[in-house]
């Protein structure tokens, strides 16, 4: 389970989405749901991505973030020897939401539907 507990702790501060945006690009890409998230691609690629904060509001126990996620994907060739398509990076968007609970940092993340 992902905790997103710096960001929790700086829910009233004024650098709130800088610190929010630094911790949820630590997490691994492979615990997002960017593979879902692709719209011009096959496979996510293994560039950085970057997150954007839209959003935010929080409700008695939860802190809810929206995000825009920047990332890329490749389109693949066939993989074949004589195949001469080289790996294309193709720019990708997607909209994450994070929900956080307040008091265990525990995160669920859902891919939103653009």
């Amino acid at each position: 389970m992902i905790k997103l507990s710096q960001t929790i702790q700086a829910l009233n501060n004024s650098n709130f989405k800088t610190i929010a945006k630094q911790e949820i690009e630590t997490i691994n890409k492979q615990a997002l749901p960017l593979q879902q998230g692709l719209s011009h691609s096959s496979y996510v690629s293994d560039e950085a991505f970057s997150v954007v904060i839209l959003n935010h509001h929080e409700t008695e126990q939860r802190l809810i973030i929206k995000t825009g996620i920047f990332y890329s994907g490749i389109i693949s060739g066939c993989s074949c020897a004589d195949d001469p398509t080289p790996l294309d990076l193709q720019n990708e968007y997607c909209e994450i939401q994070f929900s956080i609970d307040k008091i265990s940092t525990e995160t669920e993340i859902t891919l939103l539907e653009n």
